[in-house]
């Protein structure tokens, strides 16, 4: 007959059995808390991702029960609810997150693509109001022999210029009497400074109502030093001296040059509200309007008081409402 294991072996068998219990679900416990350990980690970084200043991190719903001393052979049943609660809350916050994440992109874009929209807008508008009359309206623009009264000025601050150029525009200097002599005792400045005497000779001229030769040289002077603070004011004073001479449609493209290609320039401003005036002469009171409201718009915080006065009184003049 086979032998009966002995009472020591049966009480071995029955001890190893019982460890055996606890030992796996210690292996289960650690291959869980792993998981939740990186879906932890994967929902910080989403979260650091979505909310880069970290004042709005989530915080999960299901924290780790407090730890508990096990007894030996008893179930885990209870842990491994908690530990799969816990993943299900991460993986739910981590789409949620990412969910966030993905509709900010898109109101990001939205966002760009209404500005773009709105800048190729304001441009073609600002470009139409300027847009230069039929050829046969110039002469009944600009013919009169009644010199237009010059336009309230805006000083320029320490005005200058340079060398004078021979261009077709000084041909009045050769047709009228006595012009020779009135060019001729016009000071060239010689400060030194090239961009300041060019601006200031070219400033003397418009002055003394050489309106041809005063654009021929304020033209030399943005032509030469682009990108001096002084092309503004030589940009500016060019529409001025077409306006004064009785070509709006001229002064028109220089003072809306002046604004689209300088628009931070210290004239841009001056230059947005004498091209209200120039289109109120072209017959355009409805687009000087307009004028008027962009610079109000643009150059809000930046308007004097006596430069609001103007924009009030060319409003007033141009009947806008």
């Amino acid at each position: 007959m086979p032998t009966r294991p002995g009472r020591s072996v049966v009480t071995l068998l029955a001890g190893i059995a019982a460890l055996s219990v606890p030992a796996l679900a210690s292996a289960q416990s650690g291959n869980v808390e792993g998981r939740v350990g990186r879906l932890e980690s994967e929902m910080r970084a989403v979260q650091r991702k979505v909310f880069p200043s970290g004042d709005q991190l989530l915080q999960p719903e299901v924290t780790a029960p407090a730890p508990t001393t096990e007894i030996p052979g008893s179930p885990a049943s209870s842990a491994m609810i908690d530990l799969g609660a816990r993943v299900s809350s991460l993986e739910q916050q981590m789409s949620s997150l990412t969910g966030q994440a993905e509709q900010n992109g898109y109101q990001l874009r939205q966002l760009r693509e209404q500005f773009d929209v709105y800048k190729t807008a304001t441009d073609a508008k600002l470009a139409t109001l300027i847009a230069p009359p039929v050829a046969a309206a110039a002469p009944a623009m600009g013919g009169g022999d009644d010199e237009p009264a010059p336009i309230a000025s805006t000083r320029p601050s320490r005005p200058v210029s340079g060398k004078p150029t021979a261009d077709t525009d000084a041909s009045p200097a050769k047709a009228e009497p006595g012009r020779a002599a009135r060019l001729a005792a016009v000071a060239r400045p010689t400060g030194g400074e090239p961009v300041e005497d060019a601006y200031l000779y070219g400033y003397r001229l418009w002055e003394a109502k050489l309106y041809p030769e005063a654009q021929a040289q304020l033209k030399k002077t943005v032509a030469d030093y682009p990108k001096s603070r002084r092309a503004s004011f030589a940009q500016n004073l060019l529409g001025r001296s077409y306006l004064d001479d009785g070509k709006p449609s001229l002064a028109s493209m220089a003072f809306y040059d002046n604004y689209k290609k300088m628009p931070d320039g210290e004239r841009a401003p001056d230059s947005l509200l004498y091209l209200g005036q120039a289109l109120v002469k072209l017959g355009k009171p409805a687009d000087a309007c307009k004028v008027y409201d962009e610079l109000s718009d643009v150059y809000a915080g930046k308007l004097s008081s006596a430069m609001k006065a103007d924009i009030t009184r060319g409003r007033t003049t141009a009947k806008c409402k």
